[in-house]
């Protein structure tokens, strides 16, 4: 497995945990009724 390789599949990791986390935040904001703040830099 080359460098390029290892670092697309460890990119293709955090994106999904990071898929995975953002979706739990949602469920649980939507369990509790919560609002759900987003800050745009822009």
């Amino acid at each position: 497995m080359t460098e390029e390789e290892k670092n697309n599949e460890f990119t293709e990791k955090i994106i999904k945990g990071l898929e995975l986390s953002f979706e739990r935040l949602l469920d649980s904001k939507r369990r509790n009724n919560g609002k759900l703040v987003v800050m745009r830099d822009g």
